[in-house]
Parts: structure tokens; C-alpha cells; sequence
């Protein structure tokens, strides 16, 4: 195999730059990897004080957390151009969208590893990402990986089709956590459509992971999900969810949930 560069992402908005930029959040998002990254991003989009949050996203940049910080509204035009797609088709789901086409728009290494704001690893122990991209390099038809979500085992099991190594193969998209190959994901395929992609919420229009879902099922390519890690997704409006990132709180659920599969 032969070595990957990856660039890690998240981004950050109005109602969440607080929790990632004034805590270690970020920190230990970032750290819980496992991973040493060749860029590590942040994308800031739709905030009411630009120039507080850049402020505090400098600070992380000084103190080596992440290494450069982008301004979504700068590059939107030009990604959207790039990509071909029109701000009015995302129906309402521009701003939760633009962020991430940005993102692959400016990344310029291999891979590409990419966090919502509000998902994140609960151990630091994780070996997913390396054993993922050994098979994203030698199969065309995968496109994407990620750790299942919230310990959801079973869930991704059966919707799977097939299996590699540590990892289940299957169909469909999730923004909240992805890896993927950057260089599959620069073209201008992001307009397709697919019956099944209507699944997804109406509140994020069409969204780019419904775009993505679509584009996948049409040319018939696949994600993996790894069998043994997994990330969680919970809202940063929910009680106790600093307490819970530090705790042995996960540790105990995984083992429970492990011992069911």
C-alpha cells in the first residue's frame, strides 16, 4: 500500500463554534483518530461575528490543533461552479451542505476524513482509518468508509450486502462521519437522483449526502463500515454531552453491544 496523505475536516456555525473553539472538543475529535494528518482543517460557515470565531480559531491554529482555518463564503461560488450545481437546487439545504463541497473543493491530498461537528470518536484507539483506505486503494467501487454509528452493530449488518475484512459493504451516505477518496469526488455528478435517496430528512433539502447517496446508487459504488469502531452522533443541545466525552460513560455501551453480535 502505498502511503496516504489525509486531511481532516469539521466545520463549525453559529449555534456550535462555542462548544468546538472555547473547549477540547476539537482536541480530542481531532486526537481520538489515531491518525497523524497531513492537513488539518476547519471551515467556518454561517456565524453571527466572523470575527470573534476567527479569533478563536487562530488560537487553535497557535496551538497546533488544527492547522488552517477557511471561510465557506469565500470559496462557495467557486465550488459550486466547479461542481456544477445551482444554490437554488438545494431547496433550502444550502448551509447545511456548502461546507462540505468546500471542503473537497479545497482538499488537495488523497483522502479525505470529515467529522460533523456534533460526531466524534469516543476512544482513541481506533484502526479503522488505515485499514479502510488499504481497500479504498485496491477497489474502484468503493468510495467511502466510515465507523458505524452509535454502536449500532446490528443496524449495519443488516444493511450490508457483503463483507471485507473488518468492515461491512453496503449502499448510502451519512455527513455525520466519512472517509473518502477526494479524487472520486470531484466531478459533476452532484445533480443526480434516485427514488431511494428521499429517505433523508426534508429539512436539509437536497442535501449533499442525499446527492451523494444518489450519485452512489446510480453508479452502483459502495461504502464500508467498520465491524469494530464506531462513532456518536448527539446533538450538542443535549444534557450532560461534555460530561459524557470524558467519561467512561461509551465504554461500558460498546461492550454491551458487542456482546450481542
Amino acid at each position: 500500500m502505498t502511503e496516504a496523505k489525509i486531511t481532516f475536516e469539521t466545520k463549525v456555525y453559529e449555534n456550535d463554534w462555542r462548544f468546538l473553539l472555547k473547549t477540547n472538543y476539537l482536541d480530542k475529535m481531532i486526537d481520538r483518530c489515531n491518525c497523524n494528518f497531513n492537513h488539518k482543517y476547519l471551515f467556518i460557515n454561517n456565524v453571527n461575528d466572523l470575527k470573534k470565531v476567527e479569533y478563536y480559531a487562530q488560537k487553535k491554529v497557535d496551538q497546533g490543533v488544527i492547522s488552517e482555518y477557511f471561510i465557506v463564503g469565500k470559496y462557495a461560488t467557486k465550488a459550486l461552479d466547479y461542481f456544477g450545481i445551482v444554490q437554488a437546487s438545494f431547496k433550502g439545504g444550502y448551509y447545511y451542505s456548502i461546507a462540505e463541497l468546500v471542503s473537497i473543493f479545497i482538499c488537495q491530498t488523497d483522502y479525505l476524513l470529515h467529522f460533523s461537528s456534533d460526531s466524534y470518536l469516543p476512544f482513541n484507539n481506533n484502526q479503522w482509518i488505515m485499514e479502510a483506505i488499504g481497500i479504498l486503494q485496491g477497489n474502484k467501487h468503493i468510495i467511502a468508509a466510515n465507523p458505524v454509528w452509535n454502536f449500532n452493530f446490528k443496524e449495519a449488518e443488516s444493511e450490508s450486502f457483503n463483507e471485507i475484512n473488518n468492515f461491512y459493504v453496503s449502499q448510502g451516505f451519512s455527513d455525520q462521519c466519512y472517509l473518502i477518496k477526494v479524487a472520486d469526488f470531484k466531478g459533476k455528478f452532484y445533480n443526480k437522483t434516485n427514488s431511494y435517496s428521499k429517505r433523508y430528512p426534508d429539512y436539509g433539502g437536497e442535501s449533499f449526502e442525499k446527492r451523494v447517496d444518489s450519485y452512489m446508487r446510480e453508479e452502483n459504488l459502495f461504502r464500508i463500515t467498520s465491524k469494530t469502531d464506531s462513532y456518536i452522533h448527539k446533538n450538542f443541545s443535549q444534557k450532560r454531552f461534555f460530561n459524557l466525552i470524558n467519561s467512561s460513560y461509551y465504554r461500558n455501551i460498546v461492550v454491551k453491544k458487542r456482546l450481542k453480535l
